[in-house]
């Protein structure tokens, strides 16, 4: 839970700036349906949220992956948003233009452009995905059946949105701090075929998609892999024993 928290709070800065809100809205807001609203729900949200029994039914009933989504449910920028104005209400003149200019300072300082981020591109295509995902993709589907490959990182977060042909067998999660084994395999700059052939199989992968630069140690003939396509600098390996079946 406490990690799952961590990965969720980045900075800490806007998180710190909702806790201060919720303490100033529970001194001052006397509203009792803003006070539900804006203090007693996200309060609620957060004991659930680190609760271990809580934590314990919900994993047992859907497992860890999805438990982060229960931070969705914390209304950060309604709250910081309403404890600002609520407090410029309560200020006259150039001291409440002031700390309304404090505040929007320190709200942009609190995170990043999200598309700071290496994983977003500018647009190559009208899907809004990179067209090396377009490519790659369009390559391997075969049409009436689901496949299933093995991408590196930075295809993760657009394969599902290009086409629901193509499936993979770990997800976003890794990008959230989540360790797979198969995943960090993939993203190797030396990796033993043996150990890649055993997990891809055990995921019945029928294509690993790896860099041109990726060395692979040992044959991957040997293990019924043959190359199906290069292209983008990447290498794509389709396993014969199970692709025959599509």
């Amino acid at each position: 839970m406490v990690e799952i928290f961590q990965n969720y709070v980045g900075t800490g800065m806007i998180v710190a700036l909702f806790l201060v809100a919720l303490v100033y809205l529970f001194l001052c807001e006397k509203d009792k349906n803003k006070r539900i609203l804006f203090v007693y729900t996200p309060v609620i949200v957060l004991l659930l949220f680190f609760n271990p029994l809580f934590y314990r039914i919900f994993y047992e009933i859907l497992g860890s992956e999805i438990y982060f989504r229960i931070i969705w449910l914390l209304p950060l920028a309604v709250v910081v948003a309403y404890a600002v104005v609520h407090m410029c209400v309560r200020l006259q003149g150039k001291v409440r233009t002031g700390f309304a200019l404090i505040c929007a300072v320190v709200l942009i300082l609190s995170g990043k452009l999200v598309y700071s981020s290496p994983l977003y591109s500018p647009a190559e295509n009208t899907y809004h995905v990179p067209q090396k995902v377009v490519d790659i993709c369009d390559a391997i589907e075969v049409e009436g059946r689901e496949v299933m490959a093995a991408f590196p990182t930075e295809f993760l977060l657009y394969v599902r949105q290009y086409t629901q042909g193509v499936c993979m067998p770990y997800g976003r999660t890794v990008l959230m701090g989540y360790y797979d084994d198969f995943h960090g395999l993939i993203m190797s700059e030396e990796i033993q075929v043996e150990e890649l052939a055993q997990m891809a199989k055990a995921s019945k992968c029928h294509y690993v998609i790896l860099p041109e630069k990726t060395v692979l140690i040992g044959d991957m003939e040997a293990f019924d892999y043959e190359v199906f396509d290069s292209m983008h600098g990447y290498v794509i390996y389709v396993d014969n024993s199970i692709y025959r079946g599509l």
